[in-house]
């Protein structure tokens, strides 16, 4: 077996991913820039091999993986942090997972790297966590079990409580970098880009209604190859409840605020405190609570809106979700398990069944 690389090791999604490979009997190699919590976090496995990168040192990171070997990469905000664990797995003909949740850049594996990387023979597995694995798997049962009849498939996200209260650090830095970044849905077959919420869909779940913001993922790039059918998919968020609409109206103030020179260089500096805290996030008792699990909901329609299927999954927090799901498709990675190459979304790269097994080990099921 080729070696696994978690890239951004000692962060705190790094560290789930770390337990995560630990608990499968796997030693993977830990990178990051700080030899001093690397050595402290190896010597907490009984001494896992470590080495040094760093995303301003691009050779460095390129230098982590041969061929065939995994690089996971949490290192983000990725669109700021993300290209050279990228750049160094296609240019060495290495696999790829990360956990980003950036629509920005998960079209930039799919678009830029993904003919890249079907020419280096490699794997690129991006937003392969709570963003956006459940949608894709959800998505997909949903298409199928509308018996092919589906032309569009939505997708929400939510949680059983507010997940904005035990966010990690690197979340918020993503988000506080990312105001006013495009995100996208596929319309009649072509992918259109929006600013984040500016659609709103509410979604019945039993006997409750919630809404959500358009958000992006991976669904509207990778469900339409596993459910040719699909001409129209959107993913869309749902953590800020009534809030929603606010931020549907905001969706058309925002991209005229950060053009504002004080306004945007309030948002700069904003973000920069956000990306000098590191590795903080909820411990495990917080991220246990019940108020963390995770909800998602799929619908199938036909053509004139009428719903031709739905499914719902319930499971863990995203946090532990994230890092388990990254740990099992590096697993899969390693030993070849994956034959098709390029960039790939979740069901494309392992099937509807394989999928569905892993997210249930992992703590997400059809419920």
């Amino acid at each position: 077996m080729k070696q696994i690389v978690v890239f951004g090791a000692t962060g705190y999604t790094g560290r789930l991913v770390v337990a995560a490979l630990a608990g499968r009997g796997v030693r993977p190699v830990l990178a990051g820039r700080s030899q001093q919590r690397l050595r402290e976090l190896s010597q907490r496995y009984g001494g896992l091999d470590t080495a040094i990168a760093e995303v301003t040192q691009p050779h460095s990171v390129r230098a982590l993986v041969e061929d065939g070997d995994v690089l996971v990469s949490t290192v983000g905000p990725f669109l700021r942090y993300g290209e050279p664990a990228l750049e160094a797995a296609v240019a060495a003909g290495a696999h790829y997972v990360d956990c980003t949740g950036e629509a920005g850049f998960v079209r930039r594996v799919f678009g830029e790297y993904g003919r890249r990387a079907q020419d280096a023979d490699c794997v690129l597995l991006t937003a392969f966590g709570y963003d956006f694995v459940p949608g894709n798997l959800a998505g997909a049962l949903a298409a199928r079990a509308a018996g092919g009849q589906a032309s569009r498939v939505e997708i929400g996200y939510f949680t059983a409580g507010d997940p904005r209260r035990g966010l990690s650090s690197g979340t918020r830095a993503t988000m506080a970098t990312g105001i006013g970044q495009q995100v996208h849905a596929l319309v009649a077959g072509q992918l259109v880009l929006a600013p984040f919420a500016r659609r709103v869909r509410v979604f019945a779940d039993g006997g409750r209604r919630r809404p959500a913001g358009l958000l992006g993922g991976t669904e509207p790039l990778a469900l339409p190859r596993v459910a040719p059918a699909l001409t129209d998919v959107a993913v869309f968020l749902g953590w800020f409840a009534g809030a929603t609409r606010l931020l549907q109206v905001g969706s058309y103030v925002l991209p005229l605020l950060v053009r504002t020179p004080g306004i945007a260089a309030v948002l700069r500096r904003h973000g920069e405190q956000a990306l000098a805290r590191t590795g903080q996030g909820p411990d495990e008792q917080q991220r246990s609570a019940a108020a963390g699990e995770s909800i998602v909901i799929a619908v199938a329609a036909d053509r004139g809106g009428r719903e031709l299927a739905s499914v719902r999954l319930r499971g863990i927090n995203g946090y532990d979700l994230t890092g388990r799901l990254l740990a099992w498709a590096a697993a899969q990675l390693a030993p070849g398990r994956v034959t098709t190459a390029g960039a790939l979304g979740p069901v494309d790269a392992f099937g509807v069944e394989a999928l569905e097994g892993a997210c249930r080990e992992a703590g997400l099921g059809r419920d």
